[in-house]
């Protein structure tokens, strides 16, 4: 078993900023005050205006789905699906079984990309120190990858001392590409892996980059393009080649490979790293949870899709895991109070929400982000990974049940451990290996479905009046689009996404949004190299969609430019 250490922590008192949060999608400001080495008060800012609400109206409701997924560079599908959902339930469309089941393999496809790159790619520097994998003995990492991930043989002295070989030069250049201004440069007290293991990590972490491609050319067989999908379609699908023989074959072959890394490589990394940072499994949790359910076998309408959804709906409040309520999607709405929008916008149901923006100024704490402050029956919740977890724990659903006990019974911690950072991050790799687990039985149903009806779409016609809702439960937490149809023509969409619902500013009610209760008690090492708090924003996987930033390499200022 690991040694886990307690995270070191510094007598520091006063505010720190981290501007840009980087290893996202998109452009976050957290603000903190500390108080004796540990986070007092937190604020999420946005700093990034997408406005897509409005460049939506007067559109036909069809082209809705080619310009929200373009809010994103990694989840575009989801956004497409939502908006292809939200006109679904407008016009009121039954959806072909092989359309539904098209749609549902795509979105594991996502799972298996997303979750894998978050991992690895945009969550794993705030735990791996790459440089100290440098002092590693390649042999006693060998045998120590064999304990760790027996299923991989791949892990050998040569490979690793290859890896090792090739970190080494690439350190020597003194360009450190991605690596430059990594807070683990120069030694950091929160980083305590063994050499052994940030070896094992590190060529893990470069293997992951060629897999991810393997998923998303998955999702590219089924959904003709990634990324920015072109298969959905309202009433259905539209890529009847993908119900062929040999472009299902080279799915079945991608996702296999795959599937295959998620076991013998994610989880026992996922487990090895946790060991020695099992302390922060009581550092950065939240309160109330909520999912809208995914991988449905009833897409009849939004409620059929929560009651039918392998991945459950549900909400959770107070960290009661006795109690799962059913979803009142008449009781989300969204708060401005806080936001760089107009007064007249706050505390509406996303049918009649306001997108009129109402900018102030960069260290106004009393207007402070542009995103939204999504709400329900007044609590902010979280949703993604960890609260479709506990969801799923709660109901006792038997996948879910067997990996979070194994995991909670290698680490040798209380399911309580859960709600926190450390438990944020597992959740991920948690649905992850369910996903896998599951992928080749969904593809089977689909081949032997459309080898027996090849129906990818339902009859429908465009109403003059109308409204819907679509809901997607993304990687990152619950998604939904609502529309409002008028004249056959958008009158009116919202999109409530699940960084809004977890790194939204303050509520009305003067309430913090999930990351800032997160961030609470967060202890600080080092004031000028503040991880900590890294590794809380970032088992969110905030996702703010794109922005532009220049930083000077001599003197790490960051450069503001106005486009005009």
């Amino acid at each position: 078993m690991a040694e886990s250490k307690p995270t070191p922590q510094s007598t520091f008192t006063g505010p720190l900023v981290v501007d840009p949060i980087t290893r996202i999608e998109g452009h976050l400001r957290i603000m903190v005050e500390v108080e004796n080495g540990k986070v007092k008060d937190a604020w999420s800012s946005s700093q990034l205006f997408r406005g897509l609400e409005i460049i939506l109206k007067g559109r036909d409701p069809r082209d809705a789905q080619h310009f929200t997924q373009r809010a994103c560079g990694v989840c575009t599908y989801v956004h497409a699906l939502a908006s292809t959902r939200c006109v679904d339930d407008a016009v009121k469309v039954n959806i072909p079984g092989n359309a539904r089941m098209m749609r549902n393999l795509v979105m594991a496809s996502q799972y298996l990309h997303d979750h894998i790159v978050h991992f690895y790619h945009l969550h794993a520097l705030d735990w791996v120190d790459v440089t100290n994998a440098l002092k590693a003995d390649p042999a006693k990492a060998a045998k120590l990858a064999e304990t760790i991930a027996p299923a991989r043989p791949g892990n050998s002295a040569a490979s690793l001392k290859a890896v090792q070989d090739r970190l080494k030069a690439f350190v020597e250049t003194g360009q450190l590409g991605i690596f430059t201004n990594a807070y683990f440069l120069g030694g950091h007290k929160a980083y305590y892996l063994p050499p052994e293991v940030d070896l094992i990590a590190t060529a893990h972490y470069l293997e992951a980059l060629h897999l991810q491609v393997k998923a998303a050319s998955a999702m590219a067989i089924l959904g003709g393009k990634n990324p920015h999908t072109q298969f959905t379609v309202v009433g259905g699908c539209s890529n009847y080649n993908a119900m062929t023989k040999e472009p299902l074959a080279n799915y079945l072959a991608l996702t296999q490979e795959v599937c295959k890394f998620v076991n013998d490589v994610y989880i026992p990394d996922l487990l090895a790293v946790a060991g020695f940072y099992k302390d922060w499994g009581g550092i950065g949790g939240c309160t109330n949870y909520m999912a809208f359910g995914e991988f449905a076998t009833d897409e009849s309408s939004p409620e059929k899709h929560m009651e039918s959804s392998f991945f459950p709906s549900g909400v959770i409040m107070n960290r009661d895991l006795g109690k799962v309520d059913k979803v009142d999607l008449g009781a989300i709405y969204e708060d401005v109070k806080y936001s760089w929008y107009k007064p007249g916008a706050d505390g509406l149901h996303p049918y009649d929400g306001v997108t009129d923006p109402s900018y102030t100024k960069l260290d106004d704490k009393d207007h402070y982000s542009w995103m939204k402050a999504p709400r329900y029956k007044g609590k902010a919740m979280e949703v993604g990974p960890l609260a479709r977890c506990f969801l799923a724990y709660a109901k006792g659903q038997p996948e879910f049940k067997k990996i979070i006990d194994m995991i909670l019974g290698k680490l040798s911690i209380p399911a309580t451990a859960l709600h926190s950072t450390l438990g944020r991050t597992a959740a991920r790799g948690i649905e992850t290996a369910i996903v896998a687990s599951k992928m080749e039985t969904w593809i089977k149903e689909f081949a032997d479905s459309s080898a027996k009806d090849n129906t990818l779409c339902g009859k429908w016609e465009m109403p003059g009046e109308s409204k819907g809702v679509g809901l997607a439960d993304a990687p990152r937490g619950a998604l939904s689009h609502w529309i409002r149809i008028k004249d056959k023509k958008i009158d009116n969409f919202q999109l409530v996404v699940p960084s809004t619902w977890n790194l939204g500013p303050r509520g009305s009610a003067g309430d913090k949004s999930p990351v800032e209760e997160a961030l609470i008690g967060t202890p600080i090492a080092d004031p000028k190299r503040p991880v900590e708090i890294l590794r809380t924003v970032h088992a969110f996987d905030p996702c703010i969609a794109c922005g532009v930033h220049i930083i000077e390499p001599e003197t790490n200022e960051v450069l503001k430019f106005k486009v005009v």
